[in-house]
């Protein structure tokens, strides 16, 4: 099939490439002359695992394009995907300028039967907003449709998503529409479910919603272990063993972050609002979510009292492992505030740091692990790495000024670090503040 999206960013790159894979004729559509100029030199503009090989390949097989003609896309294609920006405005509404200016845009070029699809985010009656722009955008009588079809890639993992999906969702009003969109996605061997455009739409901001609500739970979980003497990693795998709860997304840490949950948990509040609801449970989640980001700090502050003048490593940038976005990353909150608290801060990240360096100011980059920890008063993990899994700790150990630890992804078991030599502190688990009160109260039986 013939294959246009429009947006070149995270969905649709990722998106564009993979359909090509599946043997579709592929156009990205951008209008970041630059980005355009890169991609057709085969230069990738985000951090994705196999997505270098995958673009390459396809190029090679004249499957894949890229270019800044949105009306030369529109007219070679039999369907047009919308993959643009939706950022959160400042009250948490969803900011639709993008999605608003490319259906004006597609409106002028169709020539034929189009089947438009809203890839990106969006609020619940954004396809509806979309067929009447179209309509009265449009310059010809020829025939088309929209549809909703939410994206639901995990950074990190997006292509191993895409090829191996476990749910589409197709929100369709139009029979013929529908069947377009089933031939498409043929290929896929997972369920197919085709909704109302309002059920599709509303689908992707209450998984988000869902699965933001329990790494907060967990988290909350967490919190309370820590006061009572509990392991919040045996109690998470306690509550997985249970078919009804399972054992995805019970990790305790330090909040999520990213593209996704942050801006959709906020819109779905708003959409709530707009309808006459006050969604508590999502809005409590994402002021608890706040909260804990900040955790490492509070944590810090307990250790060393003062942190003006200190020297703290921070190990991770990106939200999480496999990606190099830092888009509402816990690590922005955390060396912000030590920042603000005269603290000294050194940061280290496999792949984000470029990106890290556009908002943060005042740290000092490291340019591997050991370098950034050299003489360093604390180090706080904030980002799962499998290079911070395998870090030579004893040679950490000797290069630090004060070997206190601070594990804000519960990557390291606390008898190991103690034995080597650190101050370990974790989240909800045993560490060095519960290892010396058990050796107090065992002093004063």
């Amino acid at each position: 099939m013939k294959l246009c999206f429009i947006g070149a960013g995270y969905v649709g790159l990722v998106s564009g490439i993979c359909f090509a894979e599946f043997g579709n004729n592929v156009i990205c559509v951008d209008r970041d002359k630059d980005k355009i100029d890169k991609l057709n030199k085969s230069v990738i503009p985000i951090y994705e695992q196999g997505l270098q090989e995958l673009l390459n390949k396809n190029v090679k097989e004249n499957r894949l394009k890229f270019t800044t003609d949105l009306k030369y896309g529109v007219e070679n294609s039999d369907i047009v995907f919308i993959a643009v920006g939706t950022p959160s405005l400042p009250d948490g509404d969803v900011d639709l300028s993008a999605v608003k200016a490319v259906a004006e845009d597609i409106a002028r070029y169709i020539n034929g039967y189009k089947v438009i699809v809203n890839k990106s985010t969006v609020p619940v009656g954004t396809q509806k907003l979309v067929k009447e722009l179209v309509k009265k955008n449009q310059i010809g009588a020829h025939d088309f449709d929209v549809v909703s079809n939410p994206e639901f890639l995990r950074e990190g993992n997006a292509v191993y998503d895409t090829m191996n999906a476990d749910r589409v969702i197709i929100g369709a009003d139009s029979r013929k529409a529908a069947d377009v969109m089933l031939e498409l996605y043929k290929f896929v061997k997972c369920p197919v479910k085709v909704t109302t455009p309002e059920s599709a739409e509303m689908i992707k901001y209450a998984s988000n919603a869902f699965l933001a609500t329990k790494i907060t739970f967990i988290n909350e979980i967490a919190n309370i272990c820590e006061k009572v003497g509990a392991d919040v990693e045996e109690v998470a795998e306690g509550m997985g063993l249970d078919s009804r709860i399972s054992d995805k997304f019970l990790r305790a840490g330090i909040g999520y972050g990213g593209s996704c949950f942050p801006k959709d948990t906020k819109a779905i509040v708003k959409i709530a609002e707009k309808a006459g609801y006050s969604f508590e449970t999502v809005k409590s989640i994402i002021n608890t979510n706040e909260r804990q980001k900040l955790k490492p700090v509070e944590k810090l502050q307990e250790v060393l009292g003062e942190i003006k003048g200190r020297i703290i490593a921070v190990l991770g940038l990106a939200f999480k492992p496999n990606t190099d976005d830092i888009r509402e990353a816990p690590s922005i909150d955390i060396i912000t505030r030590i920042l603000e608290m005269g603290g000294i801060v050194k940061a280290f990240d496999p792949v984000a740091i470029s990106n890290a360096e556009k908002v943060l100011n005042g740290v000092e980059y490291g340019s591997d692990i050991y370098e950034t920890v050299k003489d360093a008063d604390a180090i706080i993990l904030v980002t799962e790495w499998d290079e911070f899994k395998e870090i030579d700790l004893q040679k950490v150990r000797h290069l630090v000024k004060r070997p206190i630890f601070i594990d804000g992804r519960n990557v390291f078991e606390a008898d190991e670090m103690i034995n080597l030599g650190f101050e370990y502190y974790c989240i909800g688990r045993k560490d060095s503040t519960s290892i010396d009160e058990l050796s107090s109260s065992l002093l004063n039986c």
